[in-house]
C-alpha cells in the first residue's frame, strides 16, 4: 500500500489531481492508515496513470470513466472503445477547425495592421467592434 504522495509520484500525476479523482469516485483509495492517510494499491495506481494518460488525450472525466469501467471489465467489446476514441478524434478535429478559423482571422489582422507609431489599428478596432473580418 502506498501514501498518496508515493501513489501519486508512480502514477506521474500530482497529489492534488489524485485528491481529487478520489472526492469525485474515479479512482477510490484502498484504505487509510492509522493516521488517516489514503492508501492506494497497486491496482489503484495503475488505474490513475491510465487516467493520466487518457487526459493526456484530452478525453473529459466522463469519458475517463467510461475507459476506465471498459479497461477494468476483461470481457469489454473493443468496439465500445474505438466508439469514445472515434468521438474524441472528430471533437479535436472540429477543435482544430476552430483553431485555424482563428489563426487565419489573427493573421489577416495583422497582415492590416501597419505596426507603427500611429494610433489605427485594425486588431483593436476588431476586439473594440467584436465583427468579424471578412
Amino acid at each position: 500500500m502506498y501514501k498518496i504522495s508515493d501513489a501519486a509520484r508512480r502514477a506521474a500525476l500530482t497529489v492534488k489531481t489524485v485528491r481529487y479523482y478520489a472526492d469525485i469516485g474515479l479512482v477510490k483509495p484502498a484504505g487509510r492508515s492509522a493516521a488517516g492517510y489514503r492508501l492506494y494499491a497497486e491496482s489503484d495506481i495503475a488505474k490513475l496513470g491510465f487516467i493520466g494518460r487518457a487526459r493526456r488525450y484530452s478525453f473529459s472525466i466522463e469519458q475517463c470513466r467510461d475507459l476506465l469501467s471498459l479497461y477494468e471489465d476483461d470481457q469489454r467489446p473493443s468496439a465500445e472503445v474505438k466508439r469514445i476514441t472515434l468521438e474524441k478524434i472528430a471533437e479535436i478535429d472540429r477543435k482544430l477547425g476552430e483553431l485555424q478559423e482563428l489563426r487565419d482571422e489573427l493573421r489577416h489582422l495583422a497582415g492590416n495592421c501597419h505596426g507603427d507609431s500611429r494610433p489605427d489599428c485594425p486588431i483593436i478596432g476588431n476586439l473594440a467592434s467584436g465583427l468579424t473580418v471578412q
